[in-house]
């Protein structure tokens, strides 16, 4: 039983699982009409948020393909730093991001948001940062 939850664990730590690699082969071979749906969902997330930061007085450049948003730490909170503003904004407007310094030191000027959620909760993550920012 340890023998085989070991290599088990060793697809999880080296690599994607093999059924999840047929899968994807499977889906990226057969299934055209899913890709465009799944980007059309990522699509509708990143303009809800990019909008929504907007409202708040945030402005962040609009990604042209990706999962993840990439943004600058708003001028008035900047002195922060990105660990400081990520655990702020988690701690008095229930949003989480991830700080820049994370990835590296360049990065601490900026959090990227994952846009792993729905567009409904994307929208109220920004209402709070809204008021966050704003002291609403």
């Amino acid at each position: 039983m340890v023998g085989a939850l070991a290599k088990l664990k060793s697809y999880l730590d080296y690599g994607t699982f093999q059924p999840i690699q047929i899968a994807s082969i499977i889906a990226l071979n057969e299934h055209d009409d899913y890709i465009g749906e799944v980007v059309g969902h990522y699509r509708e997330r990143r303009d809800v948020l990019i909008e929504g930061l907007a409202a708040a007085g945030w402005s962040v450049e609009t990604p042209n393909a990706t999962m993840f948003v990439w943004a600058p730490i708003p001028e008035s909170h900047r002195h922060m730093g990105s660990l400081a503003f990520a655990l702020d904004l988690l701690d008095k407007a229930s949003v989480a991001v991830s700080p820049g310094i994370g990835f590296g030191p360049s990065g601490d000027g900026h959090v990227r948001f994952a846009l792993v959620e729905n567009a409904k909760r994307i929208s109220q993550a920004t209402r709070n940062i809204r008021r966050y920012l704003t002291g609403d």
